[in-house]
């Protein structure tokens, strides 16, 4: 059995497990829940409706949220122009190099973007980038020419999203040092992002539950009439 804290303890008893809350309320209860010693990251989850073994069922995406997830985005871009690209904002940049570098064991970065050109050597840490969803991939943006927009749009709050084997979806929307109307307003953004990512292959219920938390609290379930439903 988990034990928590008397601070995840405390918020839980705020939080009536059987009713959904519309997106103001959640959010004034979330930001009115005993403080961590850090800014905690605020999510939203998504359970959905969707059979994680259908190909056509798959739901991933990116979205750019309104006033950025409030955190440091570290961007590498394996690319043959490497000045190019410390122009354009990367922390990060080469090619053979960097690919030696990641197989060695180095992961120091939260996005990865990679030329077309620079595919065939960025292949080859699949296995690596893979698993931890760092590979470059064009569905996301982050297999592409235009590599300054890229790295400009990451930096700028544009995030991924993908579903897991399970079929949920957890997305970052803030911290909880943003305020109410900047957290609203990023989940908005995700909501109506999710709502038209619903695969045109799913009969039935898509968004079974949307619940809202930070790092330290427990869940608060939200009333998605008007956003998904």
């Amino acid at each position: 059995m988990i034990k928590h804290s008397r601070r995840y303890t405390h918020s839980f008893g705020q939080v009536d497990r059987l009713k959904t809350y519309d997106l103001d309320e959640a959010i004034k209860i979330l930001q009115g829940f005993p403080p961590a010693s850090f800014d905690e990251t605020v999510e939203l989850s998504f359970r959905l409706g969707v059979d994680p073994r259908q190909s056509d069922q798959m739901v991933r995406g990116t979205v750019s949220l309104p006033h950025g997830s409030g955190k440091k985005v570290t961007v590498v871009v394996f690319t043959n122009d490497e000045e190019e690209a410390r122009e354009a904002g990367a922390d990060y940049a080469g090619l053979k190099d960097l690919v030696e570098k990641v197989q060695g064991g180095w992961l120091e970065f939260d996005v990865a973007v990679a030329t077309p050109a620079a595919m065939k050597e960025v292949r080859s840490l699949g296995r690596i980038l893979g698993p931890r969803g760092l590979m470059p991939n064009p569905k996301a943006g982050t297999v592409t020419d235009d590599v300054a927009k890229a790295i400009r749009e990451v930096k700028a709050g544009r995030i991924e999203y993908k579903m897991d084997k399970t079929a949920n979806i957890g997305v970052p929307v803030g911290k909880r040092s943003f305020a109410a109307d900047q957290i609203r307003e990023n989940i908005e953004t995700v909501m109506a992002e999710l709502k038209k990512a619903r695969p045109p292959a799913l009969k039935g219920r898509y968004i079974l539950n949307v619940s809202v938390s930070s790092t330290m609290s427990p869940g608060v379930r939200l009333d998605t009439s008007g956003y998904i439903d």
